[in-house]
């Protein structure tokens, strides 16, 4: 949403979902190949850009406090991967970062949902609006990818099969407007320690299917699927297993998974009443978890 008056833009960057993940192999710089599923869900982070004649960058928000000082650093030298998505796409573009980019921060750090990367994401997009920037431009995809392995997928903020390393995407039907809860057990899981723990089988890309149908086949389709990386994670987030259990616990949860490489699980629901059940009930009884009830498949965008 854009106010032309004061030249404000707001951009949400929304919380991204494995749906499945896949490991089908390992690159000789030990980096996985990986077949997943995501789509993106209504529950997310806010960005707001407004003018400033230096490039600033300030964060409030329920995670906040979770920022370090390199993390807060607007210089090019941030750990940030919204700030480092400025510097990098101001140089490119040869463009002045005249802009004072706010952070609400509301999706937990290190949880598996994609947050740093949806916000360096919003931050691209939100660039290429302020400066009138093609969203086409050759240079974006290779910019993507240095950000990180999910940013590439998170600028369109479209359901997209996966494949390599993040930089294979496939055009998958429309994912069904589903009821879903994200729980978050408080500890961050981490991608590397996640990967280095992982010990399974390789599978082959995983064909798609023509349509998915209405929610029945929605989830039939995903429950011949898995999360690779689940025992892995449990090993590092033991927690992990605790959440998988009061989801699926809940009346209506047709289907609960380890989304990305941890820490966050999902839970998906065919009535939306029985969601915002499951995520009070949730809540009640854990409350140093983070829990959240939304929609999968209706991202508020741009």
């Amino acid at each position: 949403m854009t106010d032309t008056q004061t030249k404000t833009l707001r951009v949400f960057a929304p919380a991204k979902i494995n749906l499945y993940l896949h490991v089908t192999g390992r690159l000789d710089h030990g980096y996985h190949t990986l077949d997943s599923l995501i789509a993106f869900t209504d529950i997310g982070d806010q960005l707001t850009l407004s003018p400033s004649p230096d490039f600033q960058f300030t964060v409030d928000g329920v995670f906040a406090k979770s920022f370090g000082a390199k993390d807060l650093d607007a210089s090019p030298s941030s750990s940030n991967l919204v700030v480092q998505a400025t510097w990098t796409l101001a140089r490119i573009a040869q463009k002045t970062p005249d802009v004072h980019a706010h952070l609400t921060k509301d999706l937990p750090l290190g949880s598996g949902i994609g947050g740093g990367s949806s916000d360096a994401a919003a931050m691209i997009w939100g660039l290429t609006e302020w400066w009138n920037l093609p969203k086409n431009a050759s240079y974006l995809p290779e910019l993507l990818a240095k950000l990180g392995a999910d940013v590439p997928v998170c600028l369109p903020c479209q359901s997209a099969r996966v494949r390599g390393i993040g930089d294979i995407l496939d055009p998958v039907p429309a994912i069904p407007e589903t009821p879903i809860v994200l729980v978050y057990p408080g500890k961050p899981c981490s991608t590397a320690d996640v990967f280095m723990r992982y010990q399974g089988d390789f599978k082959a890309t995983r064909e798609m299917p023509a349509g998915f149908g209405d929610f029945d086949h929605f989830i039939g389709f995903l429950e011949e699927t898995e999360n690779d990386l689940l025992t892995a994670a449990c090993e590092s987030v033991p927690e992990i297993a605790n959440i998988l259990q009061a989801l699926s616990h809940q009346k209506g949860c047709a289907l609960s998974r380890l989304t990305g490489s941890g820490s966050s699980c999902f839970g998906l629901f065919e009535h939306e009443h029985d969601a915002a059940q499951a995520a009070e009930s949730i809540r009640e009884d854990n409350p140093d978890w983070w829990v959240h009830a939304g929609w999968l498949g209706r991202p508020e965008r741009y």
